[in-house]
């Protein structure tokens, strides 16, 4: 199978390009960067850039589906441009993507993309499954609701889409948990505000293996994409350290503290999101890390 990929030098396009390749398929993907396009057997990467609308239009040849990874991080500062620029990088690159393959012949039968449990409202009490139509009326919220819209037109084109919302990844490589054990390695790791904000994670394999899984079994639809047992912060912090082999004794770190330095990328500390896996278990996906502590272990030992 040949699939196009966009945000092919992410967290998650490494690893899923890396089992993608593993198991036979080929590769085609987008960046905007000239110097990152190579040609390999089995890997072609093309030019393109949203913000202008440009496009090769070649990287659809052959292909028979699209991943749709691309978007600017949120673990950033949310300056008033910047928070443009995190809703226009999923946006414009959708539009993009929508308009090349509507304008130029192509076989791609799929498009599955990339989304956020940041949709769900923030709740301690509230376990939520993908056919909750409540929507967390701050930012994030916001940006997947739009995020989503820009995915859903592909449906127009008789393609099977499918929308994987994805919580917190946990990886060795780098992302939050990388950040998480800095503080914990120094002997001064706390959980933040009360500590009890439900946390849905998933172990970076796992979401590789979701997409592919997705791509295999042409999943249409809304899929939560986190482990079947979240946590709370309290008890992921506490994990860390004992993996570690650190303790945790230090007052938990006020939410105005963190207010004041984040400013309002703060939430991501602080929102609670219970989410549910079981659609994707129902659905035939197995989970090889659903245990804190092992995927921990497997990532920190």
């Amino acid at each position: 199978m040949k699939i196009l990929i966009t945000g092919a030098t992410g967290l998650v396009g490494k690893e899923l390009i890396a089992l993608l390749l593993e198991n036979g398929n080929e590769i085609h993907y987008l960046t905007t960067s000239q110097s990152k396009i190579e040609s390999k057997p089995h890997f072609q990467g093309f030019y393109w850039n949203p913000d202008q609308s440009i496009i090769d239009e070649n990287c659809l040849m052959g292909v028979d589906a699209i991943i749709h990874l691309a978007g600017a991080t949120v673990s950033k500062r949310w300056t008033p441009n910047y928070k443009q620029e995190i809703i226009e990088s999923r946006t414009l690159s959708s539009n993009l993507l929508y308009t090349c393959l509507k304008n130029h012949p192509n076989q791609v039968k799929q498009v599955i993309s990339a989304s956020a449990i940041g949709i769900y409202p923030d709740s301690l009490t509230a376990v939520y499954t993908e056919e909750n139509k409540s929507v967390d009326d701050r930012f994030l919220g916001q940006v997947v609701v739009k995020w989503e819209e820009s995915i859903d037109v592909f449906s127009r084109l008789n393609l099977k889409v499918c929308k994987l919302r994805i919580g917190l990844v946990l990886s060795n490589k780098w992302g939050a948990l990388c950040e998480m054990i800095k503080p914990i390695k120094l002997g001064i790791g706390s959980p933040f505000g009360s500590g009890k904000q439900v946390q849905s994670w998933i172990h970076i394999h796992d979401l590789a293996a979701m997409f592919y899984f997705a791509l295999q079994n042409q999943w249409e639809g809304t899929f939560n994409a986190v482990a079947p047992n979240p946590v709370t912060n309290t008890e992921l912090t506490k994990a860390i350290a004992k993996t570690l082999g650190k303790p945790v004794f230090m007052p938990n770190v006020p939410k105005f503290a963190m207010k004041l330095i984040l400013g309002e990328m703060h939430q991501l500390l602080f929102s609670s999101q219970n989410v549910s896996a079981a659609k994707a278990e129902k659905n035939g996906f197995k989970f090889r890390y659903r245990d804190i502590s092992k995927t921990l272990d497997n990532l920190l030992t």
